[in-house]
């Protein structure tokens, strides 16, 4: 009914997991046409990993989006004055040897404008707030030789915390809930090894930070706390099997120290825009432990919300479990923004 128009695979390389989502164009729509998880043995089996993830899942696309993390990944945003995007792409690399602690030659920079200002009273200086980012180029050189040594075409490599504000955006276009340019969100992506706070003020990212505190983190807590290996206690954490109370008061003290961590957040972004956060959004493979929305709202004070960046979009596709995909519908945040770049492109 629909010429197909075109497509885009959103892979999401963690560190224990492979996700994908290809998106196609249908007309005017956009649906899910493949998906794909699998977990990665070790990590020389990675390339096998996302070969298998794609032949399992029957995507053919050969356009992917990809995204980079970790702590050669650097987000800063910074009140620049008023200028031409033409100026300010000249005057970048000159206000990011500020703000980066590496060596400029071993960066890709990037950089976009989020709002104009005048500060102080009438007459003050006209400024702009700037996002500023800056990955070590021998990552993201590793990352597309990566991809394409798997004959895969990389078309965009993101931020994982930026493709996680895309999901949300896409996820907000296909729902029938009204947006507020005004409200301020908090996302909370919770995965393996780290944990992505995302704050968003309509669909402008105005606060990005990487925790180094997540599933890992939780399965080391089960282990120590019922005197078991880190396998047991992982499947544990996987399914509780009754024993929920107790994986709960396991998981209580690691999952303070994650809320504190986030709430420390929070207060830096609302000393900085002198606005609160209105609502929380989890998602990631821990997201549904036992007892963390109960600890977070404790901490936040407010109503927590989990979300699943699949649940209003339509689904094509024979080789597709739905029923695994709904399952892993809020682990796969990422996958989604950065398949939505199709509109993009």
């Amino acid at each position: 009914m629909f010429k197909r128009k075109k497509s885009l695979v959103g892979l999401d390389i963690g560190s224990n997991v492979v996700k994908a989502i290809e998106l196609t164009e249908f007309g005017d729509q956009m649906c899910i046409t493949g998906f794909g998880s699998k977990v990665i043995p070790s990590p020389e089996a990675l390339a096998d990993t996302i070969v298998e993830t794609f032949r399992e899942a029957g995507i053919k696309s050969r356009r992917v989006a990809t995204a980079v993390s970790g702590r050669s990944v650097i987000v800063r945003y910074i009140n620049m004055m008023q200028m031409s995007d033409e100026d300010l792409r000249n005057a970048l690399r000159f206000e990011a040897d500020k703000y980066i602690p590496f060596e400029l030659d071993e960066v890709v920079l990037d950089c976009a404008k989020l709002e104009e200002f005048t500060t102080g009273a009438e007459g003050g200086d006209d400024e702009m707030k700037v996002l500023l980012v800056a990955v070590k180029r021998n990552l993201i050189d590793e990352h597309i030789e990566l991809i394409q040594g798997l004959g895969l075409t990389p078309t965009v490599v993101d931020v994982d915390s930026f493709a996680l504000g895309n999901a949300f955006e896409l996820n907000l276009l296909n729902s029938p809930r009204v947006e507020d340019d005004e409200k301020v969100i908090a996302l909370i992506d919770i995965g393996a090894v780290k944990t992505n706070i995302n704050i968003l003020r309509g669909n402008t990212s105005y606060f990005s930070r990487e925790v180094y505190l997540a599933g890992n983190d939780f399965t080391e807590s089960i282990s120590r706390r019922l005197s078991i290996d880190l396998n047991e206690a992982l499947q544990l954490k996987m399914d509780p099997e009754g024993r929920e109370e107790e994986i709960e008061e396991s998981l209580l003290p690691a999952l303070d120290d994650l809320g504190n961590e986030i709430h420390l957040s929070f207060d830096f972004f609302e000393n900085q825009f002198d606005r609160e956060v209105d609502e929380i959004y989890i998602s990631g493979g821990s997201s549904s432990l036992p007892g963390l929305k109960e600890t977070f709202e404790r901490i936040f004070d407010r109503r927590i919300e989990t979300w699943d960046p699949t649940e209003h979009m339509e689904i094509r596709g024979d080789r597709i479990n739905i029923q695994e995909l709904k399952d892993k519908g809020p682990q796969l945040s990422v996958a989604v923004g950065l398949a939505s770049r199709l509109l993009d492109r």
